[in-house]
């Protein structure tokens, strides 16, 4: 069942270009149970008609808290309904209403009146975002508890590519998520992840491989954003992901030059790639033909990048183990060799974990099972194990 099953969400509109992206966090939140009411200020109706609104999310529109039959209370009803207020687009004029408390409309007359969690997914053009007062609006707005899905760099209304494009949908409901179901616990915490499969070189054009997608290790990503980590990705399949710093690599020894780098300040590393065991010992200058016949490729072993990248004070170490046998026996291996505080056990079968879109996994720590979880797609599975990861550091701390 999703996080979102019944929630109940208010879904707030300004008068922005981007406000045409909140149909899509409409549909993307309804997709997973969600009740969602919308409020709308008056310029947002001049982009995008309540009819839309209304027809998606089931319910009528709030643009006009003096509307008849509601007795001016139309904005005090939604606080009290409310689990979390939502405001995408949020314009630099908004922000100064909630920085300062003015409520003018239903939608800042309901964030003065709700004690939900206020979420806000700021867009504009990006000499208002930089501007001293909205940076201090930003800045009052974080210092009392409303969660910032900050926008990202891109193409904007004026043609400029700059920051000030709303952040992407899915990530805006991701956040929700993570706020409605109390997981918003990363902020402040900076986070490494490795994801993909590495590749040795046999010549300048092939490689020994294998049938990682890389999708555990991006979902991880994903999820640690959400909950407010600072996120670096290790990837040998950079996917360009909004609000994340990819770092491309392809072999082994690049994927640990690139870890002792960003693990320097990290809390937490999640070991999620497919490290190959071997490399080619003298991989060819030029590319092999054929005609030359048969040929004999002599492999050694790789350097073992988890063991490398050692325990330290401060770092919580998070191992992958991919067995095809004996899956809890080696896991428990795995995590006392290498010291780790947690590994995350999945076995090779048909449809799950390697290549595919679903996982299914077992969580160990020094004393045991933490959590079994049974096949779900791998962005669930991902939930589940940041879980896992978050309430273990907490014990400790």
């Amino acid at each position: 069942m999703s996080r979102l099953e019944g929630r109940h969400v208010a879904l707030g509109i300004t008068g922005g270009i981007a406000a045409f992206k909140a149909i899509e966090c409409l549909r993307l939140l309804t997709e997973e149970g969600a009740d969602v009411r919308v409020l709308m200020t008056p310029e947002a109706t001049r982009f995008i008609a309540p009819l839309t609104f209304e027809a998606l999310s089931g319910h009528p529109v709030a643009s006009d808290w003096l509307a008849d039959g509601r007795g001016g209370e139309a904005h005090i009803d939604l606080a009290g309904w409310a689990e979390v207020l939502v405001i995408v687009p949020a314009t630099a004029n908004t922000l100064a209403k909630l920085a300062l408390g003015i409520a003018d409309d239903v939608l800042t007359g309901t964030a003065l009146a709700t004690r939900a969690p206020l979420v806000v997914a700021p867009a504009m053009h990006d000499l208002m975002l930089s501007h001293p007062q909205t940076e201090a609006h930003l800045e009052t707005l974080k210092e009392g508890g409303v969660y910032i899905v900050s926008p990202v760099v891109g193409r904007l209304a004026s043609g400029r590519v700059a920051q000030g494009r709303l952040a992407a949908p899915e990530r805006v409901v991701a956040v929700i998520r993570a706020v409605l179901s109390g997981a918003y616990n990363l902020e402040g915490c900076r986070v490494v992840i490795t994801a993909g499969g590495t590749r040795e070189p046999i010549d300048p054009v092939r490689f020994i491989g294998n049938a990682s997608s890389g999708r555990m290790g991006r979902a991880l990503a994903t999820v640690a954003a959400s909950r407010g980590a600072e996120v670096t990705l290790v990837t040998t399949m950079p996917a360009d992901l909004e609000g994340i710093t990819e770092v491309p690599v392809q072999t082994a020894a690049e994927m640990l030059a690139a870890l002792q780098e960003a693990t320097a300040r990290a809390h937490i590393l999640v070991m999620a790639a497919a490290v190959s065991d071997y490399r080619v010992e003298d991989p060819a200058p030029s590319k092999l033909k054929r005609a030359q016949g048969g040929r004999e490729l002599r492999l050694t072993p790789n350097v073992d990048v988890l063991d490398s990248v050692g325990p330290r004070s401060g770092l919580f170490r998070v191992g992958f183990a991919l067995e095809t046998e004996r899956l809890v026996e080696n896991a428990k291996a795995k995590l006392a060799e290498h010291g780790l505080d947690l590994i995350v056990a999945n076995q090779v079968r048909a449809g799950v974990g390697i290549g595919s879109e679903d996982n299914a996994v077992t969580i160990l720590g020094p004393s045991g099972v933490v959590d079994e979880v049974p096949r779900a797609p791998k962005g669930e599975v991902a939930e589940r194990i940041w879980d896992a990861i978050t309430a273990t550091r907490g014990r400790r701390t």
